[in-house]
Parts: structure tokens; sequence; C-alpha cells
């Protein structure tokens, strides 16, 4: 019998190869489907406040007395504590039956720095920002992203400076990670971590390239036992990004995620900016858009989730309370 020519030894492997390759596929496609939604998450539904900013800045307390009411278990402050003390502010959750594991009203560097941890302490805090100087992730066209609520596109965008160069940019971003590191350092000796929330700038390439992005810098530089990761699934979702690959790419990273839907991601384009990208979203309350957290949730663990909380930024155009009741409603249903 005639040897196998070198042209035919080649095909072998190659068929071999895409029969591995598809094995392999079909291994993350099983894996998928055979995870299941913890049904414990369905009791520990947290509301991110800045989706009720427009009430709970007249009636703090009374605010989360009715998200309480709503049945959500979990908060995350987005501007203040209501000008109460730590122990204050604490006897208030335990009184509504709430707990506060992420804070969006980070501490600020200076001399009572510690002492502001001790009081996150109290309050039962475990994830905090730290607001230091050290260089924000700047959005496509310029400027630095602007609070929990999600950053709009400045009227005079078109005469803000132009990003700086990759390798500029690139190191920004280091010394912002070094920065975080080096505050979680401090925070740790609370029982806390850092924790870093995307929009979707961060997800823009970095000038000159197609394979590293801000995110892709932030991940790789910070230490992942002082900084977690606050997913926001919503921006970053429409900033056209796997939310699957991401938890494969980076398993155990995402411990925090601001579960949030938007409708128009599907008709978005890839030539579209990042920033084109988040005007062109509609956000809704959860599960009325197009974000599919049933599969998402079924993957918790192996995205590291540890605490989520819904978050809807344009809830305050209408009635900021009754978005959020829908949101939870529905998230029970995708829950159970």
């Amino acid at each position: 019998m005639a040897s196998a020519t070198p042209s035919t030894n080649m095909s072998i492997q190659r068929r071999d190869f895409l029969r591995a390759a598809a094995a392999g596929s079909a291994l993350f496609a099983l894996r998928d489907a055979l995870a299941q939604i913890d049904p414990n998450w369905k009791n520990h539904i947290g509301l991110e406040l800045f989706t009720v900013r427009d009430v709970i800045q007249k009636d703090y307390e009374g605010t989360l007395t009715k998200v309480a009411e709503i049945g959500y278990k979990e908060i995350e402050p987005a501007t203040n504590y209501g000008d109460m003390e730590p122990k204050q502010f604490r006897a208030m959750l335990d009184r509504l039956g709430l707990s506060m594991p992420s804070t969006h009203v980070g501490a600020s560097e200076g001399p009572d720095l510690e002492k502001q941890l001790e009081g996150f302490q109290i309050m039962g805090i475990r994830y905090t920002e730290v607001r230091g100087q050290y260089t924000q992730v700047r959005r496509p066209g310029g400027g630095p992203a602007r609070g929990p609520g999600g950053p709009a596109s400045p009227p005079n965008a078109a005469r803000m400076p132009r990003p700086p160069a990759r390798s500029q940019m690139e190191e920004a971003i280091k010394r912002q990670a070094d920065q975080l590191n080096k505050h979680g350092e401090l925070v740790k000796k609370f029982g806390m971590k850092m924790l870093v929330h995307n929009h979707t700038m961060e997800f823009a390439w970095l000038e000159g390239s197609t394979s590293r992005r801000p995110y892709d810098v932030l991940l790789a530089e910070t230490d992942p036992s002082l900084v977690a990761m606050q997913l926001d699934v919503g921006w970053a979702s429409v900033a056209g990004q796997n939310i699957l690959e991401m938890f494969h790419k980076n398993p155990g990273r995402f411990e925090l995620w601001h579960v949030k839907d938007a409708k128009g991601i599907a008709a978005m384009t890839p030539g579209m900016t990042q920033g084109e990208r988040m005007q062109a979203a509609k956000l809704v309350p959860v599960g009325e858009g197009e974000v599919d957290y049933k599969t998402i949730f079924a993957n918790a663990k192996l995205a590291g989730l540890k605490y989520f909380c819904v978050e809807q930024d344009s809830a305050v155009e209408g009635d900021s309370m009754a978005a959020a009741r829908t949101s939870y409603r529905n998230l029970v249903k995708i829950l159970s």
C-alpha cells in the first residue's frame, strides 16, 4: 500500500483539528446549557439607589422603606448617606432588613481616609471606591467618566482634545490600575476590596489597536485579591461585548454586577463608536430589554458573582419607584 503523501497528512491533521475544535465548542455550549440559576439569588436582589435618585433626595429613609417593601434586600448608594452617621445608617438598614455590601459613595483620599473606612465597616460595606488623583479612563472624544449613572456625551465634545496616543493612554490606565492596587492594600485592612465599574468607553479600542482596550488593561494589571470588577452588564452589552465570553476569559473576576437592561442593542452596527452606542440605547426595566439575564445568571458561578444590584439610569424620567418595582418583579421571574 502506498504511503500517505504530505498533502494527505496535512488534510488529515486539518480534519482532526477541526473535529477537536468543534468538540471543544460543543463542550462549552453543553456546559452553558447545563448551567443552572442558583435559586438563592432571588433572595439577594439589590437596588442601585441612582435608580430612585429623584425621590431619595426628598425622603431618604422613606424611599428605602419603599425599596424594602418591594422586596429588595440590598442597596448600593450612589450620592450620599442621607446625612447620617455610620451607626445611625446601619441601624436604619437593620430596621428595614436591608444590607449594603457595596457603595458608589466612595471614600476620599486624605488624612481621615482610615476613619472613613472604619465607618464603612460599621455600615457593612465590603466593596468600595477611593477617590484619588489617578488618571481616569477617558471617553472617546475626551472627558472623564461621570458618576455611577452613566455619562452623557457633552455638547462641546467636538471641541474637546483628542484622547492621548495609545502608548500614553495605556500607561495612564496602568497607573490607574497601580493606584487601585495600592488602595486595595489599604481597604483590605478593613475587610474590603476596591471595585471597578464600567460604562461603554472602557471597551473602545486603544488608539492604533484592534486587540486591546482599557478594560483589558484594567483586568490584566489589577490584583484579583485586592480589586473586584463590578461588571455593568447592561453597558457592556450595549458596548457589544459577549458577556459569557467575558466570563470564560476571566473566570471569577466579576464579583459584582449592575443588572441593567436596554433596547436597541441588536440594531447597533460595528461601525458605531461607543459614545454612539450609549446614546442609541434605550434603558428599560430589567426583563423588558434585550439582555439575556437568564443565561447570564446561569453562569454566575463562572463569573465569580457575590453581589448584584438593579440599576435603571433613565428611571428618573418617569416614576422611578414603579420602574424599580417592575425590574424586581421581572428579575424574580428570571431567577426562578
